[in-house]
């Protein structure tokens, strides 16, 4: 009989980390994910404090840090397997593992080095849409499809055959949202006996595309009328990518209008993170995996990752010189700084320089942790916030966009269920705060009543348990 343990985004947003347990006590584990905020400061300084002796392979869904912060640790725990992944993924994921190494592993370079390397020798890239036989003494099989988050992200069936029946086994990742820019769209899996799927959004629905431009636009021309900054914490891979597409967007359209008032040349577009700009090239690189429309903006010849008024800061020289000076300009700007719960990253010396002018605007344009300094600002009571140990006066506006969330809402969830041809017979919703996952579970337990939903909880969780 299968069974299922988690070891991290139970009733949290953060540290994914998923076990399926084949009948001969084989082990396979979904993701190994840092976790962040109030989260990570519940957990044991033991990072990997569950038994790894039994898993034969570490199957990657996408490379952000909640999803693969803890490879270094699970690997110095004794794993030996093999890391399925999809063949972008393989090229992103040593970037981001070497940051997760720098940041919660060790400042020692060479142990770095050799951690990366031995993590690095164990990827095996897998092309989307294709099974692969996985390690194991039964016959078990993988194939990723993809999930429209951030690039390389995949969903995960997976085909695990007993003495009598196969089952399949659907683990969604982290779903993109509908209309997003740059990816296209998940499509749902033809059939799934057991699905697993996130609920970030469960309780909520996002603005429409054209809606959260119509805000982003707004915010570029409060940006000329006030003659401050635009702050904009943002996670360096998907996030930070989708936003620049958008802005090219808006410059482009408003450049084209004659009649305006406003110069667009004088608006410059500053990105603060060595790690986007390293996964940007990564996104031109890998144009094949873009949707449609970009595809087509790229054949009349434009640049919508790399355009004209975007200057990438790469040294650390450059940052702190930006911060002191662009905070005492008045020249408009659009700053994206690494950071996007606002817990560290370059985005903490914008902030420092910048909190307290009623001038500067704060967009949040993403899931903000409990525990983080991102949630802190996103409430309205705040009046202090807390910077590298210190407290500053929060003065400046701050402005929340879920819609430009990577994560799929309430209403893509339940359309992603609906389009299986071949319902599950179980739906197990991981990946969310309790009231999320609740919210959501009502939603289906109504629209689509023939499923059993399952919300798992901590304790049993770890335990394991049987479907």
């Amino acid at each position: 009989m299968l069974q299922f343990f988690h070891h991290g985004a139970i009733d949290g947003v953060t540290g994914s980390c998923h076990e399926l347990r084949l009948e001969n006590n084989e082990g396979l584990l979904i993701d190994c994910g840092m976790f962040q905020g109030k989260e990570d400061r519940q957990q044991p300084e033991n990072r990997i404090p569950f038994n790894i002796a039994h898993i034969k392979a570490l199957l990657v869904t996408h490379v952000h840090i909640d999803h693969i912060g803890r490879i270094p640790h699970l690997v110095a725990a004794g794993f030996k397997g093999p890391i399925f992944c999809t063949e972008a993924s393989a090229k992103l994921l040593p970037l981001v593992i070497e940051d997760a190494l720098k940041i919660g592993f060790s400042v020692d370079q060479n142990l770095i080095k050799r951690a990366l390397k031995v993590i690095v020798s164990r990827i095996h890239p897998v092309p989307y849409d294709q099974w692969t036989t996985l390690p194991t003494s039964s016959l078990s099989k993988v194939r990723f499809q993809p999930a429209g988050h951030i690039l390389g992200s995949a969903y995960l069936e997976l085909d695990i055959t007993s003495e009598t029946t196969t089952k399949r086994i659907v683990y969604s990742g982290d779903l993109g949202a509908s209309f997003t820019p740059l990816l296209p769209d998940p499509k749902s899996p033809e059939q799934a006996d057991i699905l697993f799927l996130e609920s970030t959004y469960g309780d909520k629905n996002h603005h429409g595309r054209e809606q959260r431009n119509a805000l982003l636009k707004q915010t570029l021309l409060n940006c000329f009328e006030n003659k401050g900054l635009v702050l904009i914490p943002a996670f360096s891979i998907g996030r930070t990518q989708e936003l620049l597409y958008e802005i090219e967007s808006i410059l482009h359209q408003m450049k084209g209008q004659k009649s305006t008032l406003i110069n667009w040349d004088d608006l410059d577009i500053i990105l603060d993170s060595p790690l986007a700009h390293k996964f940007t090239q990564y996104y031109l690189e890998m144009k094949d995996l873009w949707d449609a429309e970009a595809k087509k903006k790229v054949l009349m010849h434009r640049h919508p990752l790399d355009f004209e008024q975007l200057t990438t800061l790469a040294s650390h020289h450059e940052h702190v010189r930006a911060v002191k000076v662009m905070s005492k300009s008045t020249r408009p700007a659009i700053v994206i700084a690494a950071g996007g719960m606002c817990n560290g990253g370059r985005i903490v010396n914008w902030l420092k320089a910048n909190i307290a002018n009623p001038i500067t605007e704060i967009l949040l344009v993403g899931y903000q942790a409990e525990g983080t300094t991102g949630r802190v600002l996103q409430n309205p009571k705040s009046k202090k916030v807390k910077l590298d140990g210190e407290f500053y006066e929060l003065k400046a506006k701050v402005l929340s966009l879920s819609s430009y969330s990577a994560h799929a809402d309430q209403n893509d969830l339940i359309r992603f269920v609906k389009g299986i041809k071949k319902k599950p017979t179980a739906l197990v919703l991981v990946h969310g705060i309790n009231d999320a996952r609740r919210s959501l579970a009502a939603k289906f337990r109504t629209e689509i009543p023939e499923i059993e939903v399952f919300i798992p909880h901590r304790d049993h969780a770890k335990r394991g348990y049987s479907l």
